[in-house]
């Protein structure tokens, strides 16, 4: 205990260390902002991390775009730790995956397998314990089975994600007991355009990759009755790293979504359909076979509330989504290209969220949400030669829960938040009992596992002198194990792994905690915070050292696969995270200023061993300016070496990105086609001294493969909003 309580000190004293610097310049930035106007944000509405909100229509334009650029947006008023990631920048990222957009910012990193597959990573946590959804819906995939499967979602259909950092399975499920990363569209309006219309048309090209992209989306209506469309198409070839040309490195995607929606003063209901495909290859030790992976994505979404105001009800809110989705893994042998594996997947989700009215009690305010979640799918990957022996046999899983969040605002300053979840879990598959001394002798056997995850919550914020909010937060959440870490049995080609579950897994628990630090307006903007988290149960891929075959009887006579266990420990998590910027003073048209971003995560196992794949410290400094129509920063980001390492990882070596950005944005003249529309053209150049890139918390590919190095990217966008 003592040991652990140790912990918790090292990683609040380095955020209490943050915090008081960054406390420090807040009286200067108040006496700065006494003569000049302070940084302040539109009317941005975060959904992903709390369901209570107010209920009031969106107003037509408001935008989630910062006001001015470059202005890193703060939601001060939260009790979890939220990101928030704004169309500009989304589309200066460039990148084939909702990770590009979001994989440097404190907290987060990327998987980074592939160019078309690079899963978030919140405080070293990822797969099943990261949730990734699309409009409140899961992406329902197959991402989080493994590394180099994709996530059918391109940055250019989301206007803005949103990173809950932290347990979320109070309201999301028991995949979210790491986080949620959560992209937002316009496919359901929610409100009829003001001019009838509203739409935009963007893309970019860049230079490590040869790669270019585009999109568009458009939304309008009339009498209540909205429709949208949206398109994107990219391609790139494959790309450039400090150590040379990466082969098999390219990306080929493409998609299209529609919408339709009845808009009323009393809430609204939309349905939409959107279909995803996406070609990509697999860099590594195998490009000989040029493994590649070939996928699509049908879904289906309904989404709708109702303002009651009536019956002691405020809202109503509902999410449905179903999906059909399959990818080939691709090989070519002798110069014919041929099918290995073939991974399908279809699932629903359904959510109902009931908000009732106000209530003034003897505290003060009281305002909640009741809701209910229920899930079903069915995944299985399969050889194509041999559909009965392949990764993962035909898997059912099935979630019914129940939730509640109460929030308390005792005075304008003071709020409590506690929050509950029950949950039914069921999984339906067949397994392999794992005989590690004599793997030959293992055998295989249908399982039906039920759990029933339970998860609470309470938090406090408190509003400081200087706009300055603390947070403390503190949760005991619980995880069903995912099929695939029951019941994996056999050869994953693209990763070049034997992959063995355990239908005996236990249910996942935590307790965390977490102390936040926020300043969302005036010269000096930050957010920080320190957590802890203790796991009992914790699951994890072991890379075993034992090399295979095509079967378990080959385990440790043969070295084309390496054998992967999924294994239960106990394990401790800790870090902090800060950004900030300070807006130094006024120059030209605009202002100067800088900003800063650290994080670190430390990870253990009970018996004081490292826990695999943990990302090492990172920190980073920027200069910047910004007016109304010019946005420019100068930035270095530095990873450290990983030396702390897990049973048979390699040491990685640190590494430094250097990056620029300059950005135009004007209006238009009107040419009769409605509102008069804005431009913005901008360049963006990363990693310009051309470093090597390795990202320790890449499963496998991090002593193969170095991500891209220097490249220019030129982007551009017009919106008619």
């Amino acid at each position: 205990m003592r040991r652990k309580m140790g912990r918790l000190g090292v990683a609040a004293g380095a955020g209490l260390a943050a915090f008081g610097a960054a406390g420090s310049l807040v009286a200067v930035g108040s006496i700065w902002s006494a003569a000049h106007a302070q940084t302040a944000l539109p009317g941005i509405v975060i959904e992903s991390a709390s369901p209570v909100r107010p209920s009031g229509a969106p107003q037509p334009g408001v935008t989630t775009e910062p006001a001015p650029p470059g202005t890193t947006v703060i939601a001060s008023d939260s009790f979890v730790p939220i990101t928030v990631v704004t169309g500009n920048e989304i589309l200066s990222s460039g990148g084939s995956t909702l990770t590009d957009a979001i994989d440097q910012r404190p907290g987060i990193w990327g998987s980074t397998f592939a160019p078309g597959a690079s899963r978030p990573i919140l405080r070293g946590l990822d797969n099943h314990r990261v949730r990734v959804q699309f409009d409140g819906i899961d992406t329902q995939d197959v991402s989080a089975l493994s590394e180099d499967h994709g996530i059918p979602v391109d940055p250019h259909a989301a206007r803005t994600v949103e990173v809950v950092r932290g347990p979320a399975t109070l309201r999301y499920g028991s995949q979210a007991i790491g986080g949620v990363v959560s992209a937002r569209s316009n496919r359901i309006a929610r409100f009829s355009p003001p001019n009838g219309w509203m739409g935009e048309v963007r893309g970019g090209i860049n230079s490590a990759d040869r790669g270019k992209d585009g999109g568009f989306n458009v939304t309008a209506g009339a009498g209540g009755v909205v429709a949208h469309a949206d398109g994107f198409r990219r391609e790139s070839d494959d790309y450039r790293s400090g150590r040379g040309r990466v082969e098999n490195s390219f990306v080929k995607s493409h998609g299209f979504g529609l919408g339709l929606s009845r808009v009323w003063n009393a809430g609204f209901v939309g349905v939409s359909f959107s279909r995803v495909e996406s070609l990509y290859g697999i860099p590594g030790e195998d490009v000989d076979h040029a493994p590649a992976i070939d996928l699509k994505q049908d879904r289906v979404q309904v989404q709708g509330e109702w303002r009651l105001r009536q019956s002691g009800v405020q809202a109503l809110r509902l999410w449905l989504g179903w999906s059909d989705y399959a990818h080939d893994e691709v090989i070519t042998e002798n110069g014919v290209k041929a099918v290995g594996t073939r991974f399908e997947k279809q699932a629903f989700e359904g959510r109902l969220e009931i908000q009732h009215m106000p209530i003034m009690t003897g505290l003060g305010m009281l305002d909640g949400v009741v809701g209910v979640q229920v899930g079903r799918g069915k995944v299985r990957g399969f050889g194509v030669d041999e559909p009965v022996d392949g990764l993962l046999d035909t898997a059912r899983t099935e979630t019914v829960a129940a939730f509640w969040f109460q929030e308390l605002k005792v005075t304008r300053r003071l709020k409590f938040q506690v929050a509950s979840r029950i949950e039914q879990a069921k999984v339906e598959g067949t397994g392999i009992i794992f005989n590690a001394g004599d793997p030959a002798s293992s055998a295989t056997a249908a399982r039906d596992k039920n759990y029933v995850p339970i998860s609470g919550s309470a938090g406090v914020l408190y509003e400081l002198p200087a706009g300055v909010v603390v947070s403390l937060t503190g949760q005991y959440v619980e995880r069903a194990p995912s099929a695939a870490e029951l019941f994996s049995k056999g050869v994953h080609e693209a990763t070049g792994t034997f992959e063995i579950g355990s239908p005996d897994l236990a249910k996942e628990r935590a307790t965390a905690a977490e102390l936040a630090f926020r300043r969302a307006k005036g010269q000096l903007r930050f957010d920080a915070s320190a957590f802890y988290a203790r796991y009992d149960g914790f699951i994890y891929k072991q890379l075993t050292g034992t090399e295979c075959g095509d079967t378990l009887a080959t385990c440790g006579s043969e070295d084309e696969l390496s054998l992967v266990r999924y294994q239960q420990r106990d394990a401790t998590f800790y870090g902090a995270e800060l950004s900030a910027q300070y807006d130094v003073a006024p120059i030209w048209r605009g202002v100067w200023g800088i900003d800063g971003r650290y994080d670190f995560v430390r990870a253990q196992f009970s018996g004081g061993e490292n826990a695999p794949r943990i990302p090492p410290h990172r920190v980073g400094a920027g200069l910047f300016y910004r007016d109304k129509a010019l946005f420019a920063r100068f930035g270095v980001l530095h990873a450290f070496k990983q030396d702390k390492i897990g049973a048979n990882e390699i040491e990685t070596p640190g590494f430094t990105l250097v990056s620029a950005e300059l950005a135009y944005t004007t209006r238009l003249a009107t040419v009769g086609l409605g509102p008069a529309p804005t431009f913005t053209i901008g360049i963006k150049g990363t990693n310009l001294t051309d470093d090597v890139v390795l990202n320790h918390a890449s499963f496998k590919r991090r002593e193969e493969v170095a991500l891209p190095g220097a490249s220019v990217r030129i982007y551009g966008r017009i919106r008619w909003q």
